[in-house]
């Protein structure tokens, strides 16, 4: 009997269609059909090393680190890493009615302290130690503008959850720091499922980790 080989994680695509919705201004109004929204926006400082403390760490897997998860960056060929995905088009009722799409360059780019900033397309495994198993994803877009960076991953096999989380630090006009965390999700199958308060509870845990993770001292 022949064996079935499985390709690298690399090359398996995200498990939900609607890739790049967390950017939706109506995300909240009109989530993609069968998901779940959420958006979270707290003040995590002010002033500029408050800044740039918040968003190196947002854009080199800090927060996730934070709040209690080891995150192990999986090597890919640069070809595949290149690149992101770009957002789909929704009907009235949130559903995708286009594939997504990827472009970009893939440099390899790093934070003022030396620190390797995510790229889309990296595929990362968070690990916590109450749950038994590495968690995939996958980073499928990355904001970087004057006064707004973050980036979004999206849920991969083996992940309880089907959907896709942001992450993106703002530094308003009175030079105010705040972290905004949107999401959209669902049960990944019938185990999950049936276990959907625990997941839910399991969610808003990690959302208020995340919350605190950039609000604290900075190490100078």
């Amino acid at each position: 009997m022949a064996v079935t080989e499985h390709p690298p994680l690399w090359q398996i695509p995200v498990t939900y269609a609607a890739v790049g919705a967390t950017q939706a201004d109506d995300l909240l109004r009109y989530p993609p059909k069968g998901f779940r929204p959420i958006e979270q926006r707290v003040r995590i400082g002010h002033g500029p090393i408050r800044w740039e403390y918040a968003w190196v760490q947002t854009l080199s897997w800090g927060i996730q680190r934070q709040a209690g998860f080891r995150v192990e960056v999986l090597d890919s060929p640069i070809e595949v890493s290149e690149g992101t995905y770009l957002p789909v088009a929704f009907d009235g009722e949130g559903t995708p009615v286009q594939p997504a799409t990827t472009a970009g360059d893939g440099e390899l780019v790093f934070a003022p302290d030396g620190s390797a900033l995510v790229r889309p397309g990296d595929t990362a495994l968070l690990k916590w130690r109450l749950w038994p198993a590495k968690i995939p994803a996958r980073v499928v877009y990355v904001i970087d503008e004057p006064d707004r960076k973050g980036f979004a991953y999206g849920t991969l096999p083996g992940h309880p959850e089907r959907g896709e989380e942001a992450f993106v630090v703002e530094r308003r006009a009175d030079d105010s720091v705040w972290l905004v965390i949107r999401a959209f999700s669902r049960p990944a199958n019938a185990f999950f499922w049936a276990a959907y308060p625990a997941l839910r509870l399991l969610q808003a845990v990690f959302t208020d980790r995340y919350k605190r993770a950039l609000a604290g001292p900075i190490d100078e």
